[in-house]
């Protein structure tokens, strides 16, 4: 069985190493010509992620990957704040918490080794048709079509293997604006240093804005004491923050900006809406090659809008499917948990157990599933953000504790 993907993200090459490792003919094809070319800066992997991936990777390569994550079990508890910095609450004990973090590039360089020779990449696919016996076949403006027994689009929230299959775009704008970077530790003053802490929280104001900022230390609290197998592109307590602004004409102007002068207008624009200076060291003090903006787009998180075709010799995953906001920190992980699925029922009919339509019925139907929980939880922040003036539900739907009446009166002083 030969099996075409298109794209090589997380999802994308998550399933090119698992089906190489099982044998398959695969053949990746991305159109970035570099895999640390990336967005993003960091992957939250729960255990569920982390034991599909076990099943797609040689053990040296997880073993490399643990080596190069931060484990949640050894940061403080998430802290909750308001705007002028003063502490709301915290989240819960995460003493017994399996998740790590992990560069997203790290994990898709790691991944991009599993997959090895099968990967190609500056392969930008511009279409897929059928060729005259019904085999799927991806396009290229540069080369022949390539065909496969399946084709599989990884291609991401703006999939175009996905919108051909559904007819439709199969997610839309959120309706939020998000900005992400990264600030060292040793950039903060000694007083940032500590109110942050070794953890992640969250920051609230009026008008929806929140300021999550995120806590990866790969080497202070690597999962595995195994310092030469690490190669996480961080290489120290870094905060990987992320600023949310409900979208409006106020923001708009701010997608297209980069480097300093974005990081300068985000820094503008929350102390229009009051925030204290010190709230915001940590976003003044970023490496400003790393600030970038990104729209959030969500699929509907009813599990029979998702993947609405028949199943077929050709199918998706990932964002294609089920594009996630970042709110519920569970888009990648997936992204890997689909790719772990469909490796397992091709298996399955690749030993003649399962014919090959039946076999992909099942894994959409899994997807189907699992997609709309990850969107659930990723919706109900993102609602409570466009819905109040403060997302007050959302810290404390994170915090999983009862501060929702403390969030509502401290947020507006």
């Amino acid at each position: 069985m030969r099996v075409v993907v298109v794209g090589g993200g997380i999802g994308g090459l998550a399933l090119g190493a698992g089906l190489r490792r099982q044998g398959f003919d695969v053949a990746v094809f991305d159109r970035d010509t570099d895999v640390t070319a990336t967005g993003g800066y960091h992957i939250t992997l729960d255990g569920r992620a982390q034991a599909a991936l076990r099943g797609l990777i040689a053990p040296e390569l997880f073993e490399r990957l643990l080596a190069s994550a931060s484990a949640l079990r050894l940061r403080e508890r998430d802290a909750f704040w308001d705007r002028r910095g003063r502490l709301l609450g915290h989240g819960l004990d995460l003493s017994t918490e399996s998740s790590v973090d992990i560069d997203r590039i790290t994990l898709r360089s790691l991944l991009a080794e599993a997959v090895g020779k099968d990967l190609h990449l500056g392969r930008a696919v511009t279409g897929i048709d059928r060729a005259g016996d019904g085999t799927p076949r991806a396009l290229f403006a540069d080369g022949a079509p390539v065909p496969g027994d399946l084709l599989v689009g990884a291609d991401g929230a703006h999939s175009l293997v996905a919108r051909q299959l559904a007819d439709r775009p199969t997610n839309a704008p959120a309706g939020i604006i998000g900005f992400s970077g990264r600030t060292t530790l040793d950039a903060l003053d000694p007083g940032e240093r500590q109110r942050l802490g070794p953890r992640s929280g969250l920051a609230i104001g009026p008008r929806g804005a929140a300021l999550y900022v995120g806590f990866l230390d790969p080497v202070g609290n690597a999962v595995l004491d195994a310092p030469h197998l690490r190669m996480s592109i961080t290489t120290g307590p870094t905060y990987i923050w992320g600023a949310m602004f409900p979208e409006s004409a106020a923001t708009e102007p701010l997608r297209h900006l980069r480097g300093v002068e974005l990081r300068d207008a985000l820094s503008a624009r929350f102390r229009e809406l009051r925030w204290h200076p010190r709230t915001l060291e940590v976003l003044d003090r970023a490496d400003p090659h790393s600030v970038a903006a990104f729209r959030f787009n969500a699929a509907s998180t009813k599990a029979s809008d998702l993947a609405p075709w028949p199943a077929g010799p050709v199918t998706a995953l990932g964002d294609a499917v089920h594009a996630t906001p970042p709110t519920a920190g569970m888009g990648a992980g997936a992204a890997i948990r689909d790719a772990a699925s469909l490796v397992e029922h091709l298996r399955e009919a690749g030993t003649g157990e399962t014919a090959l339509a039946v076999a992909i019925s099942r894994f959409e139907a899994e997807m189907r599933v699992r997609g709309s929980e990850v969107l659930t939880l990723a919706m109900r922040t993102v609602r409570w953000i466009l819905a109040t003036d403060t997302p007050l539900g959302a810290a404390a739907t994170v915090a999983g504790t009862p501060l929702f009446a403390a969030l509502r009166r401290l947020s507006r002083r």
